[in-house]
């Protein structure tokens, strides 16, 4: 036995001479695409072998192979994988060089992420995604709303909405964005009333996110949203970050500052972990009279339990902020008449003026909505995980308007306006105590109150009430949001996982107008609320959103309207997937239930039996659900191919359950109805990175608010009265199909090149019903004339027409070049066409309409540079530069219309501009724009 040990211990020593003596060395270092610097803890690979080591602090790596020609692999998390073939020379040494790895932008391994976010990977979850990092949004947000980032990522447009501070909107695959699932930290945050989502409470998200994800079409959320066109993921900053901090400070056009601070911590021995960020900004605004000023906050703790079973993350984030805006969106022909040269004033804004030689607008928005939220992964066992999030968000604020009339004329009538057309607010004033003023028409007629006085009121009935008065009101819309989402994650076997989950929420939603500001007026006479009967009143509040956001603002003294809206969810979801080698899959469920309660404190008598009854409703109870499922085939490592569909039954939101701001139940409720179906393409390579994706959407028993304004006026008859209205529409059905296309290439190591095609041909099917009402208060309209004693009805052709808001066509083109180490320079062309005019109800209530208006294609070019600095001892510290121009061209362009005016339409002026008639009131897109920031990362 000694004998066969020697022997075998003789072979073994023999056996590893010879091993020794064939091998050889590779050698190299591997940095990073972007500036150069090296990635130590890289991990190297024999490829197809487990023969491995790390690259150094310094990037360096030294690999001992036993042949002399073959493969290794390279790979940091964050950066695609690269493959480098080798070939050992006569000296049984070869050196690769520099090894360049390049970003993965698919890639959020390096992110910390909570398990209730559904994040797409790449070449596995089976749905149309673009990522951009944090790294990417501070480098080309700058001065830009937030959505706008996205606006090289296919089928996406975003623009900058009537030019005030956050009011963005964005519109993926044609639909606008209450029917796009946006989720913080798998925390939805459309609002439970309508949808909607309100950029301007949500102006630090660029400071705080740390990637955001789109997911075009149905994507991948579990839980029971309803994502018609897409879902943004979009993923805040973890306190368990690494140890560091920043200070930033950015100026730009029109007096932009904006300055920030931030800490982390990283994980402390304890496990205890803490971030912290706070900023400031302000400026002027590119629109004139759109002044802004706006704090934002995010607060971070975080515990790591030593055995990483447990992992907790408290956040609170917020943005008080303020911000004066342009809402209406002005004719064409006024933008040429109120410029200097007879040319595109493109920062016209037709709500402002000067007041007591300030600047004031008939429109500001204010509020402040902070959310905490507290989310917890644990890992139970091998199989099983849990991973929740609660969260409750408070917000208090609203926006201002005008209220009331002179003579039968609104805000918008043009005797308003001085020869620069802003608004005259001090012969406003004048007129409101009964001074003569030139042009207003019949003097205003002293109408007394209790006490006294010439007092405004909000009617256009002048005979009745006097000559009325204009002053500006407050919409003020608070809310309190409770809910909650969980997720257990069970994994059978390597092959096999599910989920199910719970996602519940409560709201309460505050609606009341205040008097904000009476013009010079002594009183305002408000007879809407039917309790307590006509009234005088003359308090006034501010139009700033307190630091508190739980002081209670319920008590104030209401006018015109006061009601509460109060909405629950309950929602269960479950899903299972399968991944083996090339093939993954999954399929998902939902099922959720909404319950809508209003009650209305102003519109009904509660000092009568019948009044007190009818105030608040029941609660009315609507059961919603989905399916959906996905495949995704791995042909080889270059390409695969994926399909998906999926199914949705969703609630309308609240004011398709209850029509005409009352509590009237719609007769015609019912679920709208979604089916999509998608197929995509992706190709890999070391070149290129590059998918397809083909799509269809159907849309159906949707119902759909749209405005109208000055709804009786019309060249036959211009001395009508100013009522701007709006319309319910039943029974929408939209189809959109599309192509998408989107690469990035690497044609050198210091280049890469980007770009996108977006096709769509979206159209509504179908004809619809619309009912009118006045958007003051509420009322039915009458006939044409508004005398007659039929409500208004009408039926809109809207068959075959096009969907508007956004460009069906779009090409995104971009570069950018790494000119030395630490410095780089980008630019992004993007063409825009096939774009058309929004739903304009009176253009389309005869079967023979003309559809609607194709706006002007347009081209817009942005670029940029950037410098970054390595600083301190060990170079952990930099210092980066980076410089934005926004549109270099100053390209004028409209990026939205009201209107569909055709030539030889009723209210056309005749006059066109690029082949558009000048009535139509558009929004004109910024001008050339630029920003500079300065970031020291510690």
């Amino acid at each position: 036995m000694r004998n066969l040990k020697n022997w075998m211990l003789s072979c073994v020593v023999v056996l590893t001479s010879a091993s020794a003596f064939s091998q050889h060395k590779v050698t190299g270092i591997v940095v990073d695409h972007e500036f150069k610097q090296s990635l130590p803890g890289s991990t190297v690979l024999v490829k197809g072998t487990q023969n491995g080591t790390s690259t150094g602090v310094d990037g360096n790596f030294e690999l001992n192979v036993s042949k002399d020609t073959g493969e290794i692999t390279i790979s940091f998390i964050g950066f695609k994988t690269k493959t480098v073939p080798f070939k050992v020379g006569a000296d049984n040494k070869i050196n690769l060089g520099t090894i360049v790895l390049n970003a993965d932008e698919n890639m959020l391994d390096d992110i910390v992420i909570m398990g209730v976010a559904d994040v797409a990977k790449d070449r596995k979850t089976p749905v149309a995604v673009s990522t951009i990092k944090a790294a990417a949004i501070q480098e080309k947000l700058g001065s830009q709303e937030f959505p706008e980032i996205l606006n090289t990522t296919p089928s996406v447009y975003a623009s900058k909405g009537g030019g005030g501070y956050g009011d963005s909107s964005i519109n993926i695959r044609g639909f606008e964005q209450e029917n796009i699932a946006v989720l913080i930290n798998g925390m939805p945050v459309n609002d439970m009333e309508n949808g909607k989502v309100y950029w301007s409470n949500w102006s630090g998200l660029g400071d705080v996110t740390s990637a955001m994800q789109v997911q075009r079409g149905l994507g991948s959320s579990k839980i029971a949203i309803s994502s018609v066109g897409g879902t943004m993921n979009i993923l805040t900053r973890t306190s368990d970050m690494k140890e560091g901090g920043s200070l930033s400070a950015g100026i730009g056009n029109n007096d932009y500052f904006k300055g920030m601070a931030s800490y982390n911590t990283g994980i402390l021995e304890s496990g205890l972990s803490a971030s912290v960020l706070m900023s400031y900004a302000r400026g002027n605004g590119y629109v004139d009279g759109t002044k802004f000023e706006g704090v934002n906050y995010f607060l971070g703790l975080g515990y790591r339990s030593k055995d990483s079973r447990h992992n907790l993350q408290f956040t609170f984030t917020g943005a008080n902020q303020w911000h004066n805006q342009r809402t209406t969106s002005a004719s064409i022909e006024d933008h040429m008449k109120y410029s200097d040269d007879g040319d595109i004033n493109r920062r016209y804004n037709a709500d402002y003026g000067t007041y007591q030689g300030e600047e004031f607008s008939w429109r500001r928005n204010f509020y402040n909505k902070p959310v905490a939220s507290l989310n917890w992964d644990f890992k139970i066992n091998e199989m099983f995980t849990f991973n929740a999030v609660a969260y409750g968000s408070w917000g208090v604020g609203g926006g201002t308007g005008s209220l009331g009339y002179i003579n039968g004329k609104n805000q918008y009538d043009d005797r308003f306006k001085d020869a620069n057309g802003n608004v005259r607010f001090d012969d406003i004033a004048a007129w409101n105590v009964g001074k003569h003023v030139d042009g207003f028409g019949n003097d205003k007629e002293l109408f007394l109150g209790p006490e006294g006085g010439y007092i405004t009121d909000g009617t256009s009935d002048f005979k009745k009430y006097g000559n009325g008065g204009m002053v500006r009101r407050a919409s003020i819309n608070s809310h309190d949001w409770y809910g909650t989402v969980m997720n257990l994650n069970g994994k059978v076997n390597d092959n096999w996982s599910f989920d199910v989950g719970l996602d519940a929420r409560t709201y309460v939603g505050y609606h009341f107008q205040v008097l904000d500001n009476l013009l010079g007026a002594p009183g305002y006479y408000d007879n809407s609320n039917k309790t307590v009967g006509g009234r005088v009143i003359n308090t006034t509040y501010t139009s700033k959103s307190p630091a508190n956001p739980w002081v209670d603002w319920k008590d104030r003294e209401k006018i015109a309207y006061n009601n509460d809206g109060n909405v629950k969810w309950l929602g269960g979801f479950g899903q299972i997937e399968y991944s083996k080698d090339k093939i993954s899959a999954f399929l998902q469920g939902s099922v959720s239930n909404q319950w809508f309660r209003r009650l209305d404190y102003a519109r009904y008598d509660q000092k009568t039996e019948e009044g007190l009854a009818e105030y608040k409703t029941s609660w009315k109870s609507l059961s919603g659900g989905s399916i959906k499922g996905g495949f995704n085939y791995n042909i080889d490592e270059n390409h695969n191919v994926f399909v998906n569909s999926g199914y949705f039954s969703r609630q309308p939101f609240m004011n398709g359950v209850y029509i005409n701001n009352s509590n009237t139940i719609n007769p015609q409720l019912q679920n709208e109805k979604i089916f999509g179906l998608e197929l995509g393409y992706g190709l890999r390579t070391d070149f290129i990175r590059a998918n397809v994706n083909l799509y269809r959407t159907s849309w159906k028993d949707r119902i759909m608010r749209i405005s109208e304004r000055d709804i009786y006026k019309s060249s036959k008859n211009p001395d009508a009265p100013n009522i701007n209205a709006y319309a319910n529409l039943y029974g929408v059905e939209q189809v959109h199909t599309g192509l998408e296309v989107d690469f990035i290439m690497y044609p050198t190591s210091n280049l890469d090149i980007t770009g996108s095609l977006s096709w769509g041909d979206w159209k509504y099917a179908g004809n619809v019903t619309a009912d009118f009402l006045n958007d003051q208060d509420n009322s039915p309209l009458m006939d044409e004339n508004n005398t007659g004693v039929n409500p208004m009805t009408k039926t809109l052709y809207l068959d075959g027409a096009k969907v508007g808001n956004a460009p069906q066509f779009i090409v995104n083109l971009g570069a950018a070049y790494q000119v030395a180490k630490g410095l780089k320079v980008d630019a992004n062309y993007r063409y825009n066409d096939k774009f058309y005019g929004y739903v304009n109800a009176s253009d389309f209530d005869e079967p023979d309409h003309k559809g609607s208006i194709k706006l002007p294609s347009f081209s817009l070019f942005d670029a940029g540079i950037s410098y970054r600095m390595e600083l301190g001892k060990d170079k952990q510290n930099s210092l980066t530069m980076r410089a934005n121009v926004n549109n270099v061209f100053d390209t004028t362009y409209i990026s939205y219309s009201r209107t569909n005016i055709h030539e030889g339409d009723d209210k056309a002026t005749g006059q066109q501009w690029k082949g558009v008639d000048t009535a139509n009131e558009v929004y004109f897109g910024s001008g050339r724009t630029w920003n500079f920031t300065l970031r020291y990362n510690f």
